[in-house]
């Protein structure tokens, strides 16, 4: 139980200290809020009004960048010791460049050229070299007698000067004083101010660049000024003449192009005019005043100059001398040793006298190391350098040197600093050093919400910094419907609610929303809280949301179901309703009414006929049927004329050998020819004639055609039997057995076989095989009878044919057995192959 109580004392205790620091926090910025209340605009326009009153000018671009100046001094938060990184508060004492006119805290700047000039003595080892400081920003170079001490204003005429929030920070109010950059004579007429001076406003008279227009009033700050006409000064070549329009300096160098010689005559060539020593690469090649040699110079002018080999001259180790030796002979060497110094400034040449140049020294000698730390005997000529590394740190403190035989003079360090510095956006990128980093030289933007009003500040400073007031309309879009939102100044955060009517389409109807605009606006939503250290967390959470348009008021008449009467209602209650009267529609039938209550009713063709939630007429047809028809209608009450009849009616054919089907419909609407087809089955006549043939036409009504008109073919023989002849059987029917006539030929025939007769026996037949002749008849019936079937016999028509008797067939049951064995044999011989391919995919 302790524990617990001791936990919760804490946690109470902890809860109550966060409280006062929040209160404390808000109290400070409450106060610094009304410190810096003068931040008026108005204010400064006043304070900067009267600053440049003595100025005499119009405007604030005539001061240049002096205006930029004065505008940061008087603003809040604008300026920043780039040394602490803390904002110039306006009674600070602070310390300006007179290079960059950046402001730092003198006490932070006395504090950097105390580190500085500290590092600079340490690393430094001659006593007598005077340590100087630089600017944090610019680096401009000052002598330790240039540090500040004291804290003066501006102009450097007041000692600490009082704060006035009359006029500018850090000013004395008087007028500046300063001669004016560039010197003109004149001084600065502004009162004590941050910053350069602006340019000089005096009026003076001037002539242009170019000297060629009358003097013109000008300010003496801008005296400079181009005419525009041509510049017209005779150039450095002293031939053409400047082209350029009125400019300020001297004259470009001439680009016209001139045939121009060397300065030894041998060459010429097109060259610029700005060049007015041509050097060719020849030698001057000209004879000397010993007219045997040759000038060896390249190009040049003037004399040659006397013979080199002429005077008095000495063998190359200069011990034997010459006066009178012509200048065509060389000089001979003496004999004696060369005894010149050798390169290494300790050995002489021990050589005999020689020309050209002695060789290296390769006299063995004891060399000491650069360091120091080793010996060694090696050639004169070489430099001895041993393999340690020095360890004695750099300059910066940091690295060790690691140069192999360092001679004690080490290198600065090369390293890259790389801290991060005190704007915690870049890094250091000076070279490795002892003590604190130069401050961050970026600039950054602070701008307002809609980014057209900016201050700039020291990189590091844009979150410290109060964002600028922007006098500008605001640059966000809408966030509702509406293109344009009510106007109101640039600010941060969210814009305020929209107070224009929403005139939105409804979704439910026609009408326009009448409300104020809902499209975003604040709703408070309730959330969970839970008990911190910090304090309850609140219960209810302001969020901004879209809210749906409210339900459409606007009053509209409506009809009931049925179109029956009409009542009033708010649009978004508005429906249609049940007023109870019957519905009284014609159904679909066309016969009878709707008898349901009011009720919806859609996919009506008209307000007087049947929907489709109406009731369906559950009634059959009783609508009368055709002429002929004796069925009755199969469909249920409906409207127009009844479906044609699809009953089907069974009949005979007229030779009543088929039966006959037909939709009662078609029959009933056929006329007697249309029924005479229906009924006939289109076969032949299957009825016989007197003459024993059958009917000629197919199925028909009626008797068949008289014998008369049978067209039957019949063959007749004559008497004999030799001739063979097909005619009509009504022209044979009328004559009972007849024959045709026989000819010549047939009388000469039967004489010949009655002669052979006569000379002949006599063989007596028996009675069974003496057959009476009889016509042969091409008849259907006939053939009907005789034709042959498929699996019959031949019949003998001779008698030298052999019966059937004489040849036996096979057997019938003989043939099936003997085809189910090779039936049955495939399909064992199939089974068996798929077997054995089923048990090779297995394996595979």
């Amino acid at each position: 139980m302790s524990h617990a109580n001791n936990a919760k004392q804490r946690f109470e205790e902890i809860a109550k200290t966060n409280k006062e620091n929040i209160r404390r926090i808000l109290s400070n910025e409450e106060n610094q809020s009304n410190s810096d209340s003068f931040d008026d605009g108005n204010l400064i326009e006043e304070i900067l009004n009267k600053t440049k009153s003595s100025f005499n000018t119009g405007s604030s671009d005539d001061l240049g960048r002096t205006y930029q100046y004065l505008v940061d001094s008087l603003s809040t938060g604008a300026n920043i010791c780039l040394i602490c990184i803390d904002v110039i508060q306006k009674k600070d004492a602070i310390w300006n460049c007179s290079c960059c006119y950046s402001p730092f805290h003198i006490v932070c700047i006395q504090q950097w050229i105390k580190d500085g000039i500290y590092q600079s003595s340490a690393t430094t080892t001659n006593n007598n070299e005077i340590n100087t400081w630089h600017c944090p920003k610019c680096r401009t170079e000052f002598d330790p007698k240039d540090t500040p001490k004291r804290y003066l204003c501006y102009c450097h005429k007041e000692i600490d000067p009082q704060f006035d929030p009359w006029l500018i920070p850090h000013s004395c109010g008087q007028t500046c004083g300063k001669r004016l950059i560039p010197e003109c004579g004149h001084i600065c007429l502004l009162l004590c101010h941050p910053g350069p001076c602006p340019p000089c406003p005096k009026q003076v008279n001037v002539r242009c660049y170019c000297n060629q227009s009358n003097p013109t009033a000008r300010r003496c700050g801008f005296k400079g000024w181009s005419c525009g006409k041509s510049c017209s000064k005779l150039l450095s070549c002293q031939q053409h003449r400047c082209e350029q329009v009125c400019h300020t300096g001297p004259c470009l160098p001439c680009q016209k192009t001139s045939i121009r010689p060397c300065q030894c005559g041998k060459t010429k060539a097109v060259r610029n005019c700005n060049e007015l020593n041509f050097q060719c690469d020849q030698p001057c090649n000209q004879l000397l005043n010993c007219q045997i040699h040759h000038c060896k110079r390249i190009c040049h002018k003037g004399e040659c100059g006397s013979c080199p080999r002429q005077g008095l001259r000495t063998c190359p180790c200069g011990k034997t001398k010459y006066e009178n030796l012509p200048c065509s002979e060389d000089v001979p060497t003496c004999g004696d040793t060369c005894d010149r110094k050798l390169d290494c400034g300790l050995h002489r040449c021990l050589h005999r006298c020689h020309t050209g140049d002695c060789e290296s020294c390769r006299q063995v000698t004891l060399k000491r190391c650069r360091c120091g730390l080793k010996e060694k005997s090696i050639p004169c000529c070489q430099e001895y350098l041993c393999e340690t590394k020095c360890t004695r740190m750099r300059s910066c403190g940091k690295h060790p040197c690691k140069r192999k035989c360092c001679d004690g003079n080490c290198p600065p360090c090369q390293t890259v600093c790389g801290k991060t510095l005190n704007c915690r956006n870049h890094k250091c990128l000076s070279e490795c050093h002892r003590g604190q980093c130069y401050p961050c030289s970026h600039k950054a933007d602070v701008t307002c919400a809609c980014g057209q009003t900016s201050i700039t500040v020291p990189c590091g400073c844009e979150k410290q910094t109060r964002k600028p007031r922007c006098n500008k309309l605001c640059l966000k879009p809408s966030d509702c419907h509406h293109t344009q939102q009510e106007p109101h100044l640039c600010h941060f955060g969210e814009c305020p609610q929209c107070k224009q009517i929403c005139n939105l389409s409804l979704k439910d109807c026609s009408h326009m929303c009448s409300a104020i605009c809902h499209d975003s606006v604040f709703v408070k939503e309730e959330i969970n809280s839970t008990n911190t250290p910090w304090g309850m967390k609140e219960k209810e959470k302001v969020t901004k949301k879209a809210l749906p348009c409210p339900l459409c008021q606007v009053p509209i008449t409506v009809s009931c179901f049925g179109q029956h009467r009409t009542e009033t209602f708010a649009c978004s209650s508005a429906h249609p309703f049940c007023c109870g009267q019957v519905c009284g529609r014609i159904l679909k039938c066309r016969n009878h009414l709707c008898s349901r209550p009011c009720h919806i009713v859609t996919n009506a063709a008209n307000t007087t006929d049947a929907g489709a939630e109406c009731i369906q007429c559950e009634e059959m047809c009783t609508k009368e049927r055709p002429l002929g028809c004796q069925h009755s209608c199969p469909l249920a009450c409906h409207p127009n004329n009844c479906p044609p009849c699809k009953q089907r009616l069974r009949m005979r054919c007229h030779c009543n050998t088929e039966v006959i089907y037909s939709n009662c419909q078609t029959f009933t609407t056929a006329t007697e020819t249309e029924k005479e087809k229906i009924k006939s089955c289109g076969k032949p006549c299957t009825k016989k004639l007197t003459c024993g043939h059958s009917c000629a036409y197919s199925c028909h009504s009626g008797p068949c055609l008289p014998i008369n008109n049978c067209v039957q073919a019949v063959q007749v023989r004559c008497v004999c039997k030799r001739i063979n002849q097909e005619l009509p059987c009504h022209e044979i029917n009328t004559i009972k057995n007849y024959r045709l006539p026989c000819d010549e030929l047939c009388a000469e025939l039967k004489k010949n076989r009655m002669t052979t007769a006569s000379n002949t026996p006599v063989v007596q037949i028996p009675v069974e095989e003496i057959k009476p002749p009889a016509v042969e008849i091409d008849s259907p019936l006939v053939k009907r009878k005789n034709r042959k079937t498929p699996n019959s016999e031949p019949v003998p028509t001779t008698a030298n044919t052999p019966t059937s008797s004489s040849k036996k067939p096979r057997p019938r049951r003989f043939v099936w057995t003997l085809n189910k064995v090779i039936i049955l044999f495939g399909l064992f011989s199939f089974i068996t192959v798929s077997l054995i391919i089923y048990m090779f995919k297995q394996i595979a």
